[in-house]
C-alpha cells in the first residue's frame, strides 16, 4: 500500500512541477530534479522522506486485500 501511494505522489508532483514550469516559471523544474534524485536514491536505499510521514498517518506496508 505504501509503495503505491509513494509512486502516485511522486508522479503527481512531477506532473505538477512540469505544469508550473510551463505556466509560471522554469525554476519549478528544480522540484522535478529533486523528485528524480529522490526516486533514484530510493531505488538503492528502499527509503524516502515521505515514508515516516505516511507511517505517522497510519499507512503501513501491509499488502492490499483484493
Amino acid at each position: 500500500m505504501m509503495e503505491r501511494i509513494l509512486r502516485g505522489m511522486a508522479g503527481f508532483m512531477v506532473l505538477v512541477s512540469l505544469a508550473l514550469a510551463q505556466v509560471h516559471s522554469p525554476k519549478w523544474l528544480i522540484l522535478t530534479v529533486f523528485m528524480g534524485l529522490n526516486l533514484l536514491q530510493s531505488a538503492f536505499t528502499n527509503w524516502c522522506p515521505m515514508m515516516p510521514i505516511l507511517r505517522a498517518m497510519g499507512i503501513d506496508k501491509k499488502v492490499d486485500s483484493k
